[in-house]
């Protein structure tokens, strides 16, 4: 019994000691809304961000949430949220509902309606938009506004 309670002590101070140590170095986010979460909000998270409402300068690897925010750099990895909003963003940014990147998008982006700024890849939703694209769009209405093969059209859209 004594050993048991000493390894749940141990266990316990361990747990304790890697969370601190995790959110001093911003590798793990917990968010219920930007106020209420671990990395505040003018800092990056560089492994893991799990959020109801989550904001952040930028987050690499993983980023799941209902709507999550980067605010400035670029986010690399996989962000799955029901709505994305983001300045650059590098790999596969899914959203339910809707994605929205000011700035360069690498990729994939899927949702209903995505919008980004440039986006060199694939956009896959309903309606797909960017003013400069390098890459293919699939949906109902696909507009890009400089250059592509239209500056809108059904089904496809594409700038090679």
């Amino acid at each position: 019994m004594k050993n048991k309670n000493v390894t749940i002590i141990l266990l316990l101070l361990f747990i304790a000691f890697s969370a601190q140590m995790l959110k001093a170095q911003g590798a793990v986010q917990l968010s219920l809304i930007n106020s209420i979460q671990i990395v505040p909000e003018n800092e990056s998270v560089t492994a893991f961000r799990l959020a109801i409402y989550g904001k952040n300068t930028h987050t690499q690897y993983v980023d799941i949430g209902i709507v999550t925010q980067n605010t400035s750099g670029m986010s690399q990895g996989i962000q799955w949220s029901f709505v994305g909003l983001q300045d650059d963003f590098t790999g596969w940014q899914a959203a339910t509902v809707f994605n929205y990147s000011t700035g360069r998008v690498k990729g994939l982006m899927t949702g209903a309606v995505n919008y980004s700024g440039h986006m060199s890849g694939l956009q896959i939703g309903i309606v797909n938009y960017t003013e400069t694209a390098y890459g293919i769009q699939l949906g109902l209405l696909n507009i890009i506004k400089k250059g592509g093969m239209l500056p809108f059209f059904p089904i496809f859209n594409f700038l090679l």
